[in-house]
């Protein structure tokens, strides 16, 4: 070799090893970080736990987008915490997340409602528009921070189903009495028409069903209800998805903890998390177009739409609670305000777009 080239491959080594070394540094000064995640639904659960948009494949894609800087270990329901508990463990700092939906929060604050689903409300690209460009994630997160917590989206089932009967609904007569598993806003409007409402984890409500305990459940839709195997207790399955037209999954994140992560491992966390919120909700319609003909093809379920007087009592009741709730709340008034505002603007544009597709396009 040249006395020439041997003192040019020397420079460059020189110059790659001095220039090289801020970044090296950088990036080891920035850290790695092992975070606990717990969830309200039990291990293995398809889409909450298991597979496209779930909270495994959340903290994959994490790990995957910062090369393994933030390690996410996922714990369903009950393993670390009981089901139901996720808010208060990210609260305590027991934990640096939770994988649920904020509806579950209503006790803490009734403004969590709306981050989930509210009744007669927005559905998937409605409810996206607030969130993302409508002030809805500001306003989820000025909800939590007097609890020390920020949360974002991170999934979503679409419009869900109304429920499981054991005996056919024909007017609004027939719900009282009734004994439901339902959560949330939907709960209090349907205990206002007499129904016995219950809460009841997933894995709870088939044996419930089963033996009589309750008489009615509503879950999410066709691919996870089959699962549970709710269509061997009853056979009446009802849609509308009054209740829920579009139901968030959600990331709660301790705020001490999220505001020690570097720019751009918060930055990896919002866009996986809005990933998943994509990708879960498209697994979502192929999952359930495909068991809902197998329910009612092979399985003997009678599915329908609820009855016209049965939505019009279920919407009278649905205002009269909102208006209760924001009467006692100032910031479930605010969010409700906000909600309402860009539902008003959305339903316009809807009219003119997806309701003309599906009255004059899909036959």
């Amino acid at each position: 070799m040249s006395l020439v080239r041997r003192q040019f491959l020397s420079r460059a080594a020189l110059a790659t090893s001095v220039l090289g070394a801020p970044a090296l540094a950088s990036a080891q000064s920035k850290g790695s970080f092992n975070w606990k995640m717990t969830s309200a639904y039990g291990k293995g659960s398809p889409f909450y736990m298991d597979g496209p948009g779930s909270a495994t494949d959340l903290a994959k894609r994490i790990k995957e987008m910062s090369d393994g800087r933030l390690n996410i270990q996922v714990f369903g329901a009950g393993e670390l915490i009981p089901a139901f508990e996720g808010f208060d463990a990210v609260r305590a700092g027991t934990v640096e997340m939770n994988h649920a939906n904020a509806y579950f929060w209503t006790g803490k604050t009734a403004a969590a409602q709306y981050f989930t689903a509210v009744p007669f409300g927005m559905n998937f690209q409605g409810m996206n528009g607030w969130l993302y460009d409508g002030g809805g994630i500001d306003l989820w997160n000025e909800v939590y921070a007097p609890f020390g917590m920020v949360a974002m989206p991170c999934g979503n089932t679409g419009v869900q189903m109304t429920g499981w009967f054991k005996k056919e609904i024909k007017t609004a007569a027939d719900l009282k009495g009734l004994k439901m598993r339902i959560p949330g806003l939907a709960g209090k409007v349907y205990a206002s028409l007499g129904v016995d409402v219950k809460v009841l984890p997933g894995g709870e409500i088939f044996p419930a069903l089963e033996r009589g305990v309750i008489d009615a459940a509503e879950f999410v839709g066709p691919f996870q209800d089959r699962r549970l195997g709710l269509q061997k207790a009853a056979k009446y399955y009802y849609t509308t998805g009054w209740h829920e037209s579009s139901t968030v999954s959600e990331l709660l994140i301790n705020k001490a903890a999220w505001d020690k992560l570097p720019k751009d491992l918060q930055a990896i966390v919002s866009n996986a998390s809005a990933a998943c919120n994509v990708i879960s909700e498209a697994w979502c319609q192929k999952a359930n177009s495909e068991a809902m003909d197998d329910l009612v093809k092979n399985q003997g379920v009678i599915a329908r739409p609820l009855p016209d007087d049965v939505i019009k009592a279920l919407r009278t009741e649905t205002d009269k609670v909102l208006a209760e709730l924001v009467a006692k709340d100032p910031l479930a008034k605010k969010v409700h305000d906000s909600y309402f505002a860009f539902k008003a603007k959305y339903d316009r544009w809807s009219e003119t777009s997806e309701e003309a597709y599906h009255t004059k396009v899909r036959g």
